[in-house]
């Protein structure tokens, strides 16, 4: 049986005890993305293949994964508290790994699964949690969403443009902005204390991974709406920040791991104000879906439009319209979530669709493999802008449907 840690029938009072999750979740984001902007140091300074940093770039889906599937679920049978209290401290562990790691291809791997494993908490538990202590009595309810995906974005942003500043200027560029992360994420784990549990233990006579089934009755608007979104999230965002820098290399004048972080803050900076202004452009409506796939359509075209001219404005450009289409289809896949599930789903739903965005981590290695293969990046593009034209059309005939 679901219960609340405090009654929700009190009075909402103004509370500002989601800071604390905030906070977490934002250290571990950051740590989370320090590692794309160097990804150009890996492969000029340390002689990684394009290839195999690709695959470094997506190897902490595997430890993003396992977290999201296992800990959503289980933060909703024994709260949110003993799941989330470890994950600032595998984000510190993760950065250290990386820190010590730069010369070999296996350690790097290995930091990048627990930074990958911290994430996958915050982003089923600590958004969970958000999202509960935004309802009464700490709130009224109608920020949830916004504050777990604003939370993420910002640390992927200010994480990433840290990164790169440090490792371009900044003194032991492979070790520097590790150490940085790890201060700030134990840090956060120091604070995530003062965070009031939502959810008590209890049992429910049934396996824990039956968690992750979509209620019956949401299903067909799980995999006609939010499903065509979902690997759009991470496909738009690594397209903007780890795709587009590598192309530009050669006219990033000098300095092209700064020039990687910039690619990375217009994104995210971009996709941090749509998410914003969220409500106001329509996230919280049943077209929220379709807006962030509009605008991922348009993020592809312009995607090949600067992978053919391969000019910085045109660079940027493209990095800022993927970041739009990266911040809507988060944040109406999150609201999506939160409208469908009930509160003995919702950290099992939240992971489910985590783990159908992160899938789009693997397009910088996929669109290397098919570079490799003798195809062109605009036209690769090209046929992404397709896709997601299609995306759009089953979602708005799911959603009319459903």
């Amino acid at each position: 049986m679901f219960t609340i840690a405090e009654s929700p029938h009190r009075p909402v009072v103004a509370s500002r005890r989601w800071l604390a999750v905030a906070t977490a979740t934002f250290a571990i984001a950051w740590g989370g993305n320090e590692f794309t902007p160097l990804l150009v140091m890996y492969r000029e300074g340390e002689h990684f293949s394009a290839l195999t940093v690709d695959l470094l770039l997506f190897a902490y889906v595997l430890g993003i994964v396992p977290a999201l599937l296992i800990g959503g679920p289980l933060s909703d049978r024994f709260g949110r508290r003993p799941l989330m209290l470890p994950a600032p401290v595998l984000a510190a562990a993760g950065s250290l790994i990386l820190a010590a790691g730069a010369q070999s291809a296996a350690v790097l791997a290995v930091g990048r699964v627990f930074s990958g494993l911290a994430l996958g908490l915050a982003m089923a538990v600590g958004g969970s949690w958000l999202k509960e202590l935004s309802a009464p009595p700490w709130g009224d309810g109608s920020a949830g969403a916004r504050r777990a995906a604003m939370s993420l974005t910002a640390g992927f942003g200010l994480g990433a443009g840290a990164a790169g500043v440090l490792a371009q200027w900044g003194p032991a560029p492979t070790v520097l902005t590790y150490a940085c992360n790890a201060a700030l994420a134990l840090a956060a784990a120091a604070v995530l204390g003062v965070a009031p549990e939502t959810r008590q233990p209890h049992e429910s006579g049934r396996p824990w991974w039956t968690d992750l089934a979509v209620p019956p009755q949401s299903r067909r608007r799980f995999l006609l709406a939010v499903l065509p979104v979902a690997p759009w999230v991470f496909g738009a965002a690594g397209s903007a920040y780890a795709v587009l820098p590598a192309l530009m290399t050669d006219r990033a004048g000098g300095i092209p791991i700064a020039f990687s972080a910039l690619m990375c803050v217009v994104a995210l900076g971009v996709g941090f104000a749509v998410q914003q202004a969220g409500r106001a452009l329509g996230a919280d409506g049943p077209r929220g879906v379709a807006i962030a796939l509009l605008l991922l359509i348009a993020g592809m075209g312009a995607a090949a439009w600067a992978a053919a001219v391969l000019t910085v404005p045109a660079a940027l450009v493209a990095a800022a319209v993927l970041g739009a289409g990266y911040g809507m289809a988060l944040l109406a896949g999150l609201q999506e979530i939160q409208r469908l599930a009930g509160p003995d789903d919702l950290a099992g739903m939240t992971a489910l669709f985590y783990s159908l965005s992160y899938l789009g981590f693997g397009v910088p290695a996929v669109l290397a493999f098919a570079f490799a293969s003798g195809q062109s990046y605009p036209v690769m593009f090209g046929a992404g802008a397709v896709v997601a034209t299609g995306c759009l059309v089953v979602s708005l005939l799911g959603g009319r449907r459903s």
